[in-house]
């Protein structure tokens, strides 16, 4: 294995059919404001959103709505979800959703005390954060970008025709990420389809990158043959926990843990 690098991780994973249950052992460690972020209400529909709610009242906490977000989230979405926020004081950014919920609770996180436009200061001159961060955890509902245990966020302006994406850094990951393979289960087939492509295609960008002989390339070659034998039993069978869990292991392992070669 040629070359040098660094690795670390600080996110904290939470795996199985009953990680939401350790969200109670997590929430203690944050203030009393939690801004629950969502998409278009997929998790009212299947329940979930009720099951974190009672987890954070019970626990104590004030929920503040943030629902909404879309896929590629917008820079006028960033700026809602900081404006709310602000006025609430929040202590905690709880992403329930996808990748794109994930990154953009990370934008929401470094912009809130921000004293400059966000989107010129991390996605036009690409600087870091220099203002205290508001923490974020995830629970995870769709597999394939892997925004659930790095700093990355991708953020759209339809005004300026750009879609950027800044990977920040450590401090910026969130703090902890839950994911439970079954929260997977309700996408419409189309949606598993697409996560399933995303996947697969972050292992070949790593895969095929330089010409060493890297020990990632066996990593890789083994969750390629996962993601390819594990889609194939979930298209027949949604509802299969085995396959759903390797799908969304998978996902998270290659977009995070993988070192690609000659970087």
């Amino acid at each position: 294995m040629l070359g040098k690098f660094s690795y670390h991780n600080p996110t904290k994973l939470y795996f199985g059919e009953d990680a939401l249950e350790y969200l109670n052992e997590e929430l203690p460690k944050y203030g009393n404001t939690v801004q629950l972020i969502y998409g278009g209400g997929s998790i009212k529909k299947n329940g979930l959103y009720d099951e974190v709610v009672a987890i954070l009242k019970k626990n104590g906490k004030t929920v503040v709505d943030d629902g909404g977000v879309m896929p590629n989230p917008t820079v006028d979405k960033l700026r809602e979800g900081v404006r709310i926020a602000r006025e609430n004081k929040v202590d905690l950014l709880l992403a329930v959703g996808g990748g794109s919920c994930c990154d953009y609770a990370k934008a929401v996180s470094v912009s809130v005390n921000c004293d400059e436009d966000p989107w010129d200061k991390y996605y036009i001159r690409f600087e870091e954060p220099d203002c205290e961060i508001v923490p974020v955890g995830c629970v995870l509902t769709m597999a394939g970008t892997g925004s659930e245990m790095n700093g990355g966020s991708v953020i759209t302006n339809h005004e300026q025709k750009l879609k950027i994406g800044h990977v920040f850094g450590d401090e910026v990951m969130p703090k902890f990420s839950i994911l439970n393979p079954k929260y997977t289960m309700s996408l419409p087939k189309r949606q598993m389809v697409a996560g399933i492509y995303d996947i697969f295609n972050h292992i070949c960008e790593q895969y095929f990158s330089g010409e060493d002989d890297n020990t990632s390339d066996y990593i890789a070659e083994a969750l390629m043959k996962s993601v390819v034998n594990s889609s194939l039993v979930a298209i027949e069978n949604p509802e299969d926990y085995e396959a759903r869990s390797n799908i969304m292991w998978a996902a998270t392992w290659a977009l995070n843990t993988l070192i690609a070669k000659g970087k």
